[in-house]
């Protein structure tokens, strides 16, 4: 499942340098992640790295992005091909 920021976002700045996937931006109202860049950080990190940073806890599970652990390894697999320009 992809990740989402919520509305409770104090837009600090610390977790989109910390997406190894570059799945976090600046939107209008905070920030928001791209549900087809982020992984979870499967295939990179143990944990998600933006939900360690978070100091508001905001950052929950997309219901909307349902994905299996399977899913998000293909599309970390995905996403690490196309960055690498292969």
């Amino acid at each position: 499942m992809a990740l989402l920021i919520t509305d409770e976002c104090v837009n600090c700045d610390v977790c989109e340098p910390e997406c190894p996937n570059q799945a976090i931006y600046e939107g209008a109202e905070h920030y928001e992640i791209d549900p087809k860049r982020c992984t979870e950080c499967v295939g990179h990190f143990d944990r998600p790295q933006c939900v360690q940073v978070c100091p508001v806890d905001c950052i929950p599970k997309d219901p909307a992005h349902p994905e299996s652990e399977a899913q998000l390894q293909r599309k970390y697999h995905w996403l690490t091909e196309e960055d690498s320009g292969s």
